[in-house]
Order: C-alpha cells, then sequence, then structure tokens
C-alpha cells in the first residue's frame, strides 16, 4: 500500500443538503395537504450579519418549495408592535423573529410576544417548559405536537440521519448509550439542544465558557426528563476524551475544538457560522458534517406546517384546545 492510500483518512463528510432533501420530500408531502401555500412573515430589525444570511436562505428555500415568504425590516423600536399586528392577521401563517435584536432580556420578552399558534421557533414560554420537562403534546389525546427550536431540531435530524439514534430502542430512549459533548449554552441553541439530546437518553456534557454541566436521566433513564449537575473543575478536555459525538457551535473564528483530545471515531457536527473543528478533525472523526443551515431552514418549513396542523386541530377538536388540569402537565413522554 501506498503511503498516500495510508493517509488518506477514513472520515464520512456529510453535507447538510443530504439531510435536507430527505426532509424536503416529507415537508413537501404535508404541503400538499394544506391547498395554498402557507404565508411566514420574518422580521429583521438589526445589522448582524448571521441574521441577515440567515433571512436571505429563508427566502430562497421558502421560494423554491412552494412556500410564501415576506421580509420585513423593521426598526427595533418599532418591533413589538408589528409582530402584535402579524399575530392577528389571518393571512400569517407563522412568524419568525431574526435575533439578535438588543442583545439583552429585551430579546427574551419579544420572543413572548409572539402568538404560539404563529411561533415557528418553538421558543414561546409553552413550548421551552414542554421541552424542558420532556413533555411531547400539546394535547391530552397527543393530537398535537409541541414545537422545537429550529437549530436545535436540525442538529436532531442530522443525528437521525446519521444513524446515531438506535431505532431498535423504543422512541424517547434511542441515545441510550451515547455520551455527547455540545460546545455552546447559549439559551437559544446550545442548552435547549442538551435538553433534547439528553431527554431522549444521552449523558450529555454541557461546555460554556466557564464551566462543564452534566445533563442526563440518570442511571437506567429512570427519570422522565434530564436533570442538571455542575461538574467543578471539568474543562472540554475532561468531556472530548468520553464523547462519541461532539457538536460544537461557539461563534468567532478563534475558537477551535482541540482534536489531540477528541475520541477516535467520534462523530462531529458544526452548527457555528464559523469553522469550529480545523480540517485535520477528518483524521481522527469517523463522520463530519461541517455546517447544518440548510437543514435548519427544512426544518423551518416543518414547524410553520405543524403549527398550522395545530390550528387546524383546535378548529376540529375544541375541546383538545382547552387544558385540563391532569392532562398536559402529566402526559407521559412519547
Amino acid at each position: 500500500m501506498s503511503a498516500a492510500a495510508e493517509a488518506t483518512p477514513n472520515c464520512k463528510v456529510v453535507s447538510a443538503n443530504v439531510v435536507a432533501k430527505k426532509l424536503i420530500a416529507e415537508v413537501n408531502d404535508g404541503l400538499k395537504g394544506l391547498g395554498k401555500a402557507p404565508l411566514l412573515v420574518g422580521f429583521l430589525s438589526s445589522a448582524d450579519p448571521a441574521a441577515r444570511t440567515y433571512a436571505d436562505w429563508t427566502a430562497k428555500t421558502f421560494k423554491d418549495n412552494g412556500f410564501a415568504f415576506e421580509l420585513r425590516e423593521i426598526d427595533r423600536d418599532l418591533l413589538e408592535d408589528a409582530i402584535i399586528e402579524a399575530n392577528h392577521d389571518s393571512n400569517v401563517g407563522g412568524i419568525i423573529v431574526y435575533y439578535p435584536i438588543f442583545g439583552n432580556r429585551q430579546d427574551q420578552y419579544l420572543q413572548q410576544i409572539v402568538d404560539i399558534s404563529k411561533d415557528v421557533e418553538g421558543l414561546s414560554h409553552r413550548y421551552l417548559f414542554n421541552m424542558y420537562q420532556n413533555i411531547r403534546y400539546l394535547d391530552g389525546a397527543e393530537h398535537k405536537k409541541s414545537v422545537l427550536p429550529c437549530t436545535p431540531l436540525a442538529v436532531i435530524k442530522i443525528l437521525e440521519h446519521l444513524q446515531v439514534y438506535n431505532t431498535i430502542l423504543p422512541y424517547g430512549n434511542r441515545l441510550h448509550g451515547h455520551t455527547i459533548t455540545v460546545i455552546n449554552r447559549s439559551e437559544v441553541v446550545g442548552r435547549p439542544l442538551a435538553a433534547l439530546l439528553a431527554n431522549d437518553g444521552a449523558n450529555v456534557y454541557s461546555v460554556d465558557i466557564n464551566d462543564v454541566q452534566q445533563f442526563t436521566r440518570g442511571e437506567g433513564l429512570r427519570k422522565k426528563r434530564h436533570e442538571v449537575t455542575e461538574l467543578p473543575g471539568w474543562t472540554v478536555a475532561d468531556c472530548l476524551p468520553k464523547s462519541d459525538v461532539v457538536i460544537s457551535g461557539v461563534p468567532g473564528d478563534k475558537f477551535k475544538v482541540p482534536l489531540n483530545y477528541l475520541r477516535e471515531g467520534a462523530v462531529c457536527i458544526n452548527f457555528s457560522s464559523d469553522k469550529n473543528f480545523a480540517p485535520e478533525v477528518k483524521q481522527k472523526a469517523s463522520i463530519y458534517v461541517p455546517a447544518i443551515g440548510k437543514v435548519t431552514i427544512v426544518v423551518l418549513m416543518r414547524n410553520l406546517l405543524r403549527i398550522i396542523q395545530n390550528r387546524q386541530e383546535s378548529e376540529t377538536r375544541p375541546a383538545d384546545a382547552v387544558e385540563k388540569s391532569g392532562t398536559i402537565e402529566e402526559a407521559a413522554p412519547a
């Protein structure tokens, strides 16, 4: 065997396009059942380049797949009223706000202004509560699925495509046996992602700039939802050798995952707009996904269909739209 052949990395690089195409087929089937193209209204109120790129990708992907999209560029001081107006507009099927706007708690307030029935991002309090509590439906009859944040759900769909999820195991436990490091604990992506992975059975190390937390449902998955434990003194160097999956989303071009600690054969996924993994990652990883943006946009379309279907369920099953004691809160995770 030649030296060149021996140096060839045995790493499979997976493009987000491959995963997105599979999901688009599912979305197109759902779109056919609606009879008309649903309208998503996007609000852009900042000069953040990543937000602009996300909005541009949304517009193109929606147009290419028969969805209607309208970008409204609004001064941030007028945004609250604009969102409320869209909430009451029956022609608007869903709403997305491109954050950051103010870059502080005021952004969290704006997330709660969006009507839950039009929230395609899954950022309303009810959706977030369900996600962290591992409650997967909005109604006791389990007709209306809760909506999950787009980027974390995109990572989940990629892991399903890569068959990291073990379909032999029961739904809700299919990551049992996996140890996953998530480098990023933002309230929009990192922390929700760690919670979702742990609720699906994984042992998750959530790495932030200052500390490491462990998200887990306990030994033998005895708990119905994840719990969080502080790991004093731990750093990413403690997490990586134990992890068969590493997911990183640190903004900025200065951070790189330290590959010397990376476990041989790990699955590596980058969800930052910057490259968190150096090219040498392919020398150690078994699978590498360098970007997930196109999957995120398809998940956005999928979420739009879901909230429209949920509204239709509320119209056809009015009794299920009324929260009853002992149903929502006590619903077992599916």
